[in-house]
C-alpha cells in the first residue's frame, strides 16, 4: 500500500508523519517521529543552512524508521503571502497562467521572484461576467526552493509544497467542524496560523509574525535572564491571576500578560477583518491549536477577548492509528497537527 509522509520543518524541530490511505476518509498514521535541529538552521520555517537540516532530515528518516521517500513539504512563513482574488472565469490552467499578469501589484517583490497559485472556492457573476472567487497563495522563490533542496540532497523526493494553513483545515476542520464557519487559530513559535473557513472550505488566511517565542523574548529582556530560564517561567505561570510572591515574580506575570494580549489583540483583528468584510458568516468557534495554545489561560483569554467559544484541538480523532502511535501523548499528537496535515494533502 502506498504511503506518503508530511514533512513540517520548524525552527528549531522537523516533524514527519507517515500516513497510509490518504485519500480515504479515514487515513492511517503510521508512525510520527521529530528531531531538533541546531539553532539558526532555521527561521520561521525556511532553511538557512542546508547541509546541517539535510542531516537533520537523514536522522529524522532513520531514527523514525519511515519507509517511504515521497515528501509533502509545508510552507506558512511571512515569505509567503494569501490573499483574496476574484477573477474572470476560465479553467485553473488559465487563471494560473494568467496570475503573473494580475497580481503584481499585490506583491512585495517582482513576480519572477515568486511562486503562484490560485485556490478557487466559488463562483459568481461580476460587472463584466462570470466570476471565480478564491485565493492567491504567493511564496518567496528562494524560500521555497531552499527547503526543497534539503529534501531532495537527504535523498527523499518532494511530490507537493503546501501551505501550513491548508494542511491545518484539512486536520481540524472536519467532522462536526466541517459545518458553518469555524476559525482556526494556530500559535507557533514564530508565526501564528489564522484559517476561517466556511462549510470546511477556507475563506481566509492570515499569517501573524509573532507566537509563543516573542512571549519568552520578552520575559527574558524584562528579568534579565537566559531564554530558557523565560520559558520555564512562562511555562510555569502563564496567564495566571494567582498572587505573586516576589517581585520577579511580579514582573514576569506582568509581561507574559502584555505579551500575551499583543497577541491576542493581533488574532482578535484579524477575525474582525473577515467578519466586518463577512457580515453574514459570523465566526461561530475557534479551534485552538499549536504549541504556544498550551500556556495556562491562554484559551480562556482569547475567548474574552474574541467573545468566541474556543475549542482545544484534537488533531488524531478522525483518522486510525497504527501500533506504533496508539498509545502516545495528547501533546505528541498535538505537536503532528501540520506534518499530518500536508500528508493528507497528499490525495487533493
Amino acid at each position: 500500500m502506498a504511503t506518503i509522509v508530511g514533512l513540517d520543518i520548524g525552527k528549531e524541530t522537523i516533524r514527519a508523519v507517515e500516513l497510509e490511505n490518504a485519500e480515504k476518509a479515514r487515513p492511517t498514521v503510521l508512525r510520527f517521529h521529530e528531531v531538533p535541529v541546531p539553532e539558526g538552521a532555521v527561521r520561521s520555517g525556511e532553511v538557512r543552512e542546508l547541509h546541517t537540516v539535510t542531516a537533520a532530515i537523514k536522522r529524522l528518516w532513520s531514527a523514525g524508521g519511515f519507509k517511504s521517500k515521497d515528501v509533502v513539504i509545508g510552507m506558512g512563513n511571512q515569505r509567503v503571502l494569501a490573499r483574496e482574488l476574484t477573477v474572470p472565469k476560465m479553467g485553473l490552467t488559465q487563471i494560473r497562467e494568467s496570475l503573473p499578469f494580475q497580481v503584481q501589484d499585490m506583491l512585495p517583490v517582482p513576480v519572477a521572484d515568486a511562486l503562484l497559485d490560485f485556490y478557487p472556492i466559488s463562483e459568481g457573476v461580476g460587472e463584466q461576467g462570470p466570476v471565480v472567487n478564491g485565493l492567491l497563495v504567493a511564496a518567496i522563490k528562494e524560500s521555497v526552493l531552499a527547503n526543497v533542496s534539503a529534501v531532495q540532497q537527504a535523498g527523499l523526493k518532494p511530490v507537493h509544497v503546501d501551505l501550513i494553513p491548508f494542511a491545518l483545515s484539512r486536520v481540524l476542520i472536519r467532522g462536526a467542524y466541517a459545518r458553518g464557519t469555524v476559525a482556526i487559530v494556530d500559535i507557533g513559535a514564530s508565526t501564528t496560523h489564522i484559517v476561517v473557513t466556511s462549510n470546511g472550505v477556507p475563506q481566509f488566511v492570515r499569517m501573524i509574525p509573532a507566537g509563543g517565542e516573542d512571549i519568552t523574548r520578552a520575559i527574558a529582556g524584562r528579568l534579565d535572564v537566559s531564554d530558557q530560564q523565560a520559558e520555564a517561567i512562562k511555562r510555569a505561570r502563564g496567564l495566571s491571576t494567582a498572587p505573586v510572591a516576589s517581585e520577579q515574580e511580579r514582573a514576569a506575570a506582568e509581561q507574559i500578560h502584555a505579551s500575551a494580549l499583543e497577541l491576542l489583540n493581533s488574532v482578535r483583528n484579524t477575525l474582525n477583518y473577515f467578519a466586518n468584510s463577512r457580515q453574514n458568516e459570523p465566526i461561530q468557534a475557534i479551534v485552538l491549536a499549536g504549541g504556544g495554545s498550551n500556556l495556562i489561560g491562554l484559551a480562556q483569554a482569547l475567548g474574552d477577548t474574541t467573545r468566541i467559544q474556543v475549542i482545544p484541538s484534537d488533531a488524531f480523532a478522525t483518522v486510525d492509528q497504527s501500533r506504533l502511535v496508539k498509545g502516545t501523548t495528547a501533546e505528541a499528537q498535538q505537536s503532528m497537527i501540520v506534518a499530518l496535515g500536508l500528508a493528507m494533502g497528499s490525495a487533493a
